[in-house]
């Protein structure tokens, strides 16, 4: 074959793609899955009660103290009540409106906790005493 007209073709194989792409409307796009106005809340509770999984495993094992493991279990609890009121308002708020609220409510999040596995601490660290990975540093 000859070396322009395989030039040539392959000219034409990489502009169909982009002609079709540049005449696709936006109302011949199929409509995106609805996001549930439970899924974040669903997602952290269940991470919650993993880590309230993972807390009594590593007391049963003996690597916490009762104190240590009272005080985290008591902030984990204290945490998964925030997010299952949450879900009960959202709850309430669809019952009285009909539909879910615009703003995702959000249990508060707390100062010092890992954005990586959920645990909670008393003060300041550096890195997660659970999984190791660098907390958020406060400026």
């Amino acid at each position: 074959m000859d070396v322009n007209l395989l030039i040539t073709l392959g000219a034409l194989l990489g502009a169909v793609p982009l002609v079709f792409l540049l005449f696709i409307r936006n109302q011949d796009l199929p409509k995106p899955a609805p996001v549930s106005p439970f899924k974040h809340l669903d997602e952290r509770k269940a991470s919650i009660y993993e880590n309230l999984r993972d807390l009594q495993f590593e007391y049963r094992v003996g690597k916490l103290s009762d104190a240590d493991y009272l005080a985290v279990k008591l902030d984990l609890q204290k945490e998964l009540a925030g997010v299952l009121a949450a879900i009960d308002e959202v709850k309430a708020q669809i019952e009285k409106t009909g539909s879910a609220p615009a703003v995702p409510v959000v249990a508060p999040a707390r100062k010092n906790t890992c954005p990586s596995c959920g645990a909670s601490f008393e003060k300041t660290l550096k890195f997660c005493g659970e999984c190791g990975k660098p907390m958020a540093v406060a400026k």
